[in-house]
């Protein structure tokens, strides 16, 4: 398990960004090989998200959207989510999963007491989620999903490798629960404990209930994780 500590939010998407970029790059994708990413909705990658869209149209990178679930009224969502689980096989799985995650510790929507193996269904919203979702929805809590389709904990942890940003004081204790206590399925991010390639990046803040010890030794780590972003590789230069 990686922990990359970067000074604020921006700094800290601009790295998962060029850590994401390099990947995809060092892949080689081509015609008929496909580099999948993950890219679950939510406000914490939002920067991340941006800065990809930034090297897209620089030529830097390239890629393309593929539409994930219908949610028509009439559709029969049971079925929706097998086929999303059957769409992930046969485009040979995950290669790497980028998502935030809740203060409740939550990732993508497996909320406090998800199955740690589970797929992908459709689940109730905690009152947590329901709450900061709002602003979505002009703050009318009426309107906003009460119930949603997710990737489950499992489908995420089939991914080749995955990444959660962690950014802001007010999931410091998501991120303490997250990688210096145990794996509980109250807080569904602890789940990646045990994920053999595991990347969590994150800002100052968020750090604020982790033991100095446990920041000074990630922090110490960084002349090793910096090496990952720099360079930053180009589809451009051929790399």
């Amino acid at each position: 398990m990686r922990l990359v500590i970067l000074d604020n939010y921006d700094l800290a998407s601009e790295w998962a960004a060029k850590y994401i970029c390099n990947r995809i790059i060092q892949f080689r994708p081509g015609q008929d090989r496909y580099f999948t990413l993950g890219l679950p909705t939510g406000s914490t990658p939002l920067g991340c998200y941006k800065k990809l869209i930034e090297y897209h149209k620089n030529g830097d990178l390239s890629f393309k959207y593929v539409k994930t679930f219908n949610m028509d009224e009439y559709v029969d969502l049971q079925a929706e989510c097998d086929a999303f689980e059957k769409k992930i096989k046969e485009a040979g799985g995950i290669d790497l999963f980028v998502g935030g995650i809740g203060p409740d510790g939550h990732i993508a929507f497996n909320e406090p007491g998800s199955s740690l193996v589970s797929r992908t269904r459709l689940k109730t919203l905690a009152m947590d989620t329901i709450l900061a979702n709002a602003k979505y929805f002009d703050g009318d809590l009426s309107k906003v999903p009460t119930m949603a389709l997710t990737v489950g904990v499992g489908t995420v942890m089939d991914a080749r490798e995955v990444m959660i940003l962690i950014t802001g004081a007010h999931k410091a204790f998501a991120l303490y629960k997250a990688i210096e206590e145990g794996v509980n399925h109250m807080w569904t991010v602890s789940a990646f404990q045990q994920h053999p390639r595991t990347i969590f990046v994150c800002d100052e803040d968020a750090t604020l209930e982790l033991r100095v010890k446990t920041v000074k030794y990630f922090k110490g780590l960084m002349h090793v994780h910096n090496k990952l972003v720099d360079p930053l590789y180009s589809m451009k230069e051929g790399n």
